[in-house]
């Protein structure tokens, strides 16, 4: 590797995991004024620990990387199933041995020193890594798949409104986890349903973190290039100026707000997004007619005006206009919605809806992503989705 050593990066795995946890406040008064819910947050999350696995035992685990116990490929990493020798499902995500871009084995060591550093129970969690023989992450295995894959799947049940609303709050604890309570702020830059894996009692993972950014706590935005992501969930400051900020991943989680509310998918087929389809239905206050029709109309009233609300305000145009994470949760919980602190001026909204329109037509006639990059899955039972 040319940009880290196999021994350097099996002595970053082999520190003591307390170390991190020590750092995290540099004095007791800081500690004693940390807002209250970050810190019972870190304190009910578990320690995080890893392991630097042998080629060996991964290779055991995954019967050679046998073709059956592949789950998930895509343009420059394979995902299979395995099982340790103690009877642990894991899934190993590989770097493959075409792969020939650096830019790609950076981001690929990226998300080790990302994901490594997290722990939240709604972020998944690193059970460890491998340098022998290539790059390997390994992770807990997902059974249900991704949210994508329960939305999509025509083979599997409808999932029931309970069950979404569920993931959509976990979801938000999540990536308010990256913005305000980690050590250093994280933005994932690819916040999407496919992205967010479910464990058996459909609590959500926020997982992929090949695109995440540390933001210093100094800097107000960071410039990106190139642009990448998934058309559909990208905020218009960011495929127009390559800028981002937590605001960026608002404005995917409100587009995912809607795949939840609506079961349709962030682009149809006549390539409209969900967002430009929700936003009228929004502005007249009909978000009864986002709701998914499989669900026969059993929802939660309350709820679904909760989280169509936080909806709207996420996929503003304008960054400013957008509401932090804390703030999302804030609206998606509390019993009553003030709708008259969010409200826009009238110039603003005429401005926010043609130039939301404007974004999209430029976007969609000058603007392309990496689809290769993805990774598209035969088996919801996996850890990486399309």
């Amino acid at each position: 590797m040319k940009y880290m050593r196999t021994s350097s990066l099996k002595r970053l795995f082999s520190l003591k995991r307390s170390s991190l946890q020590d750092i995290v406040f540099t004095n007791e008064e800081e500690k004693n004024n940390k807002n209250s819910k970050t810190a019972q947050e870190q304190e009910h999350s578990p320690r995080p620990s890893w392991k630097c696995f042998s080629f060996e035992e991964i290779f055991d685990a995954t019967s050679g990387f046998s073709p059956e116990n592949l789950v998930g490929k895509g343009g420059y990493a394979e995902v299979y199933k395995g099982v340790l020798g103690d009877g642990e499902e894991i899934a190993i995500k590989r770097l493959t041995k075409a792969c020939r871009d650096e830019r790609k084995e950076k981001e690929f060591l990226t998300e080790i020193g990302t994901i490594g550093h997290v722990c939240h129970a709604n972020v998944l969690s690193l059970l460890g890594c491998c340098t022998d023989n290539g790059l390997y992450l390994i992770f807990h295995f997902s059974s249900r798949g991704s949210v994508s894959s329960l939305l999509h799947d025509e083979n599997f049940p409808v999932l029931d409104w309970n069950r979404r609303y569920k993931i959509a709050i976990g979801t938000a604890r999540g990536l308010h986890y990256l913005h305000k309570g980690c050590q250093r702020r994280i933005i994932h830059r690819d916040i999407k349903s496919s992205n967010i894996l479910l464990t058996g009692d459909f609590e959500p993972l926020i997982s992929d973190f090949g695109l995440a950014k540390w933001l210093p706590s100094q800097w107000t935005h960071h410039s990106i290039g190139p642009i990448e992501g998934t058309f559909g969930h990208l905020a218009p400051e960011y495929y127009m100026h390559g800028i981002v900020d937590e605001k960026t991943d608002v404005f995917a989680f409100g587009v995912f707000l809607l795949e939840i509310i609506s079961g349709r998918k962030p682009v149809d087929g006549s390539h409209q997004s969900i967002h430009n389809w929700a936003k009228p239905i929004l502005s007249r206050g009909e978000v009864e007619k986002l709701v998914d029709p499989r669900l026969g109309g059993i929802c939660d009233v309350t709820q679904l005006k909760r989280l169509g609300f936080a909806a709207s305000l996420c996929i503003r145009a304008s960054s400013t206009w957008r509401p932090t994470m804390s703030e999302v949760l804030e609206v998606m919980l509390k019993e009553e919605m003030d709708e008259e602190r969010w409200r826009m001026p009238r110039e603003e909204e005429q401005e926010e809806f043609w130039g939301f329109e404007d974004l999209e037509y430029e976007c969609d006639s000058s603007f392309s992503v990496s689809p290769q990059d993805s990774i598209s899955t035969r088996s919801t039972t996996t850890i990486i989705h399309n």
